[in-house]
């Protein structure tokens, strides 16, 4: 599917659809309603009607714990607790992370209980059949509910998943049966997110960083989130506690609780965290079952609490540095490895 010569200039009948619809982001949380089972909260993932967990398990950290029977314990711990969304990616740990998990929902029943999410690397036709194969493998799954083109970071990744194949592979896996939805994620730029947004496919869902400090520098909160919500994309957001580094927490104050708080009181569907020990598990858990939205006057306060520190990207310079993005990407674009 190649996209047409008028992409640019959808790209910025989107950015004008976001502007105007800037107050939609502030005012359009998801509906929120508690499994009767674990107490955990659960939204609905845009155009796809999925029940999902408002607490996902990412899955670039779970790998973080080196024990394998440990980090399975985890998963299943997480599971129990009600988190149903888990999240990986194809070059997660070299595809640890994947093989990981995969014995965790291969045990027990666990596959059933959750909606699985991986993502694919592959920018042409070819790599992303195989980035499919292989995550199938490794998760040990016939399908799973959700891939997402990965890191979608650079300014030509766009025409690159149109142009190259990539787009029909996952139209394919769809059709096949492998795969149930499709989205696709990034962490660099607004703009490169409604770059695809303007690209003539229907999105089941859009995977960005949502935190308080995005609010301020290259906001996704006021760029993306409201395009996202008008045509019922579903929004996976990630990096709640800042990420790329030093993070957010303990800065003006702010606390694990107070972070993820405001990032599920967005637009938000699900906020993946990263949990590296049973006891960030049960902490994230805590959190999520007692959420209660924050109110506007609550976010106005500590938005303003935290702008000195937020404007120049400090504290999201997985934004502005390359050295946050994913080895295979830089690679693929010829950039340093360094």
């Amino acid at each position: 599917m190649k996209a047409p010569c008028s992409s640019r200039r959808g790209f910025f009948r989107t950015a004008l659809t976001a502007a105007t619809a800037g107050a939609l982001a502030e005012t359009s949380v998801p509906q929120t309603s508690s499994a009767s089972a674990t107490g955990m909260p659960m939204r609905v993932l845009g155009r796809t009607g999925a029940r999902v967990s408002i607490l996902g398990l990412g899955g670039a950290h779970i790998r973080q714990i080196k024990d394998d029977a440990e980090c399975i314990r985890a998963m299943h711990l997480a599971v129990d607790e009600g988190v149903t969304f888990f999240d990986n990616a194809w070059d997660y740990g070299m595809g640890a992370c994947e093989e990981i998990m995969g014995k965790a929902l291969a045990a027990g029943g666990y596959r059933k209980r959750v909606f699985l999410m991986t993502k694919n690397c592959g920018r042409d036709y070819k790599m992303s059949m195989q980035c499919l194969e292989d995550s199938l493998r490794r998760l040990q799954t016939d399908y799973l509910d959700l891939w997402q083109f990965h890191e979608i970071n650079y300014d030509n990744d766009s025409e690159w998943i149109f142009e190259r194949g990539a787009i029909q592979a996952a139209v394919e896996a769809r059709k096949a049966g492998k795969v149930r939805f499709i989205g696709f994620t990034g962490h660099k730029d607004p703009r490169i997110h409604l770059e695809m947004l303007g690209r003539p496919f229907e999105w089941d869902t859009c995977m960005m960083p949502v935190n308080v400090a995005d609010f301020h520098y290259r906001s996704f909160q006021k760029g993306v989130l409201p395009v996202c919500a008008k045509r019922k994309i579903g929004v996976i957001g990630f990096k709640g506690l800042g990420g790329g580094g030093a993070g957010l927490l303990g800065k003006e104050g702010l606390t694990v609780e107070e972070c993820l708080r405001y990032s599920m009181s967005t637009p938000v569907a699900v906020q993946v965290v990263g949990m590296t020990a049973l006891e960030h598990i049960k902490q994230a858990v805590e959190i999520a079952r007692n959420f209660k939205p924050m109110p506007e006057d609550e976010k106005t306060r500590l938005l303003a609490r935290i702008k000195g520190i937020a404007g120049d990207g400090r504290y999201e310079a997985f934004k502005s540095q390359m050295r946050f993005d994913g080895r295979v990407h830089r690679e693929q674009h010829g950039f340093p490895l360094q």
